[in-house]
């Protein structure tokens, strides 16, 4: 059996395989099947646990098996399992992910930082269409792409099942991930996110940095700015300093363990420990 952890942070969700030695190999088809809320564990993403060149790296996997940069959930819920297990001492240390060295702060307990680098906004007007309808919207790079609209009722939005169409097509073309925003009374956000190669989730970490820079847009804000974001599944805060460095702190949480087969890591229902 190959031992599993099923995670979330603000119930953005992921399988965790501790690797390493990077000795485990898994087809997106193997991810896509372990990430399927029908048949398999069920989670938004797939995080395999490496170390390369004496440095932890995420070998992060969207729901539909294909690869992506960085996940600022995903990192955290990493993070947790590397000190909570005690393959790394709490404290500030780093994260390779494939959009580069990521440093985090994690205490014994609580919520958990990670600074996400530099977010901006990439030129040019966009224009995002969900159920028929149509938005402006900032096209902005947190390392991975994200097309943020805002609203004055996200109710209004519909169901997120199938992807926005999002042009011009040119800009995003490994697909994208949407924000919709809505501004609240009391000066905080709320959010939507419809994930590339995921669908609709609870939460997006990289999204809610992009929201948040999208939003100092917005409002004509001078940074640094701080705002406290409400996707679906939780609260997440984000501080973009002068030099547009977004830092992002949240829960993250570890909730069971579970065997996977040692074949084919898909034959499930899981045995859970």
């Amino acid at each position: 059996m190959v031992k599993a952890t099923y995670g979330h942070g603000t119930h953005n969700d992921f399988v965790l395989v501790f690797d390493e030695t990077d000795e485990l190999k898994f087809s997106e088809e193997q991810i896509k099947r372990i990430c399927d809320r029908k048949t398999g564990i069920g989670s938004d993403g797939f995080i395999k646990i490496v170390k390369k060149d004496g440095n932890w790296f995420m070998d992060y996997s969207n729901a539909d098996g294909s690869q992506a940069e960085m996940c600022g959930n995903g990192i955290r819920v990493m993070a947790r399992y590397l000190t909570d297990r005690k393959h790394q001492k709490s404290g500030i240390y780093a994260i390779n992910t494939r959009d580069g060295k990521k440093f985090l702060a994690v205490p014994e307990q609580g919520d958990i930082s990670v600074n996400m680098g530099q977010v901006s906004q990439v030129p040019g007007e966009i224009i995002v269409e969900a159920n028929s309808n149509k938005y402006q919207g900032f096209n902005i790079n947190v390392g991975n792409p994200h097309a943020v609209v805002f609203t004055d009722d996200l109710a209004k939005i519909g169901d997120l099942k199938s992807a926005p169409i999002v042009s011009p097509a040119d800009q995003y073309l490994d697909g994208v991930n949407v924000e919709f925003v809505e501004f609240m009374e009391n000066g905080e956000i709320m959010m939507r996110v419809h994930e590339r190669g995921v669908g609709e989730t609870q939460s997006c970490g990289t999204g809610t940095c992009a929201v948040a820079f999208a939003a100092t847009i917005k409002k004509n804000q001078k940074l640094p700015s701080k705002w406290i974001i409400n996707p679906p599944g939780g609260q997440l805060i984000v501080e973009i300093d002068a030099h547009s460095n977004a830092t992002l702190t949240g829960p993250a949480e570890l909730v069971r363990d579970i065997e996977l087969d040692a074949v084919s890591y898909t034959h499930l229902r899981a045995h859970e420990t």
